[in-house]
């Protein structure tokens, strides 16, 4: 709809936001790649997703939306590296009204790839006997891990993270993701005082990026997938509902307002017989629900 932008271009920001909001969405979450590091789709730029947190949070506030923070596994990243993040990230952003807090006071990240560091370094921040912890202190935070399968279940224990969340939309890509796992993933975290967060999307189709992927595309079926995602959701009474995702195309996961497109050697699963702004409408559909 929008054709090609940049996703740090005010006027887009603005538009995606009156978007969001038009769907009762109430809080974004933004990769972050660090200070120091760059993310590898953007040619290493070091710094770059840090360097965008300022422009979003002050067209947050505009729209009555809050962001919080996906943190992405950068080259080195370690527990004690995590620690100096959320001490920046506190000092740097944590006073700004749209930055999103938990009912508790304490901002939320989601931890991408958290299984790739051992739940015994996670501890050393995350375990409140710690000496380097980060628990009843000033940037002592919501810390939810990636639950890809059970091992999430010790690494969320002994690592001391508050939750897990499933983030792939691509139903049986994972056993976070599949669906008909929620129920028993949702009562061992309550049963543990953990958070579970869900997350749902549209379909799934990164294909163009990994050939190899093919079998765990996942057809839109005219908005009947996302329905589906969405409605398993809500049945395990989840804490939160995350949406994979706003625009990652690269994974056909966008809900975006969107025409069909083509490029060579490749056409993106539109949303017709739907109108462009499907999902816009659904997504508060559910949210109303929710």
């Amino acid at each position: 709809m929008l054709g090609l932008y940049s996703s740090v271009d005010p006027k887009i920001v603005a538009e995606h936001m009156k978007q969001m909001r038009e769907a009762r969405i109430g809080v974004i979450c933004v990769s972050w790649w660090g200070q120091r590091e760059g993310d590898s789709q953007l040619m290493h730029v070091k710094g770059y997703s840090d360097s965008t947190i300022e422009l979003l949070l002050n067209t947050a506030k505009l729209y009555k939306i809050k962001i919080c923070l996906h943190h992405e596994p950068y080259k080195g990243r370690t527990a004690s590296s995590v620690r100096e993040d959320l001490k920046y990230i506190a000092e740097k952003y944590g006073s700004h009204p749209a930055y999103y807090k938990m009912e508790d006071g304490r901002p939320l990240f989601f931890v991408y790839d958290s299984y790739l560091t051992p739940a015994s370094d996670w501890a050393t921040i995350l375990k409140p006997d710690s000496s380097n912890t980060i628990r009843n202190t000033p940037i002592d935070a919501a810390m939810i891990g990636l639950y890809v399968d059970s091992n999430a279940e010790s690494l969320v224990l002994n690592g001391g993270f508050d939750g897990s969340y499933t983030y792939f939309a691509s139903n049986g890509f994972t056993q976070g993701s599949t669906t008909s796992n929620w129920k028993r993933i949702s009562e061992w975290s309550h049963k543990h005082g953990k958070i579970f967060i869900p997350s749902v999307g549209p379909g799934y189709d990164d294909t163009r990026i990994r050939p190899w992927n093919a079998q765990n595309k996942k057809d839109r079926r005219q908005g009947q997938y996302y329905d589906q995602m969405f409605g398993a959701a809500i049945d395990q009474h989840a804490d939160v509902i995350s949406i994979t995702s706003w625009n990652e195309w690269h994974e056909g996961t966008q809900i975006e307002p969107a025409v069909p497109k083509s490029v060579t050697g490749y056409t993106y699963i539109d949303y017709s017989p739907l109108s462009p702004n499907y999902y816009i409408e659904r997504t508060k559909y559910w949210v109303d629900k929710f």
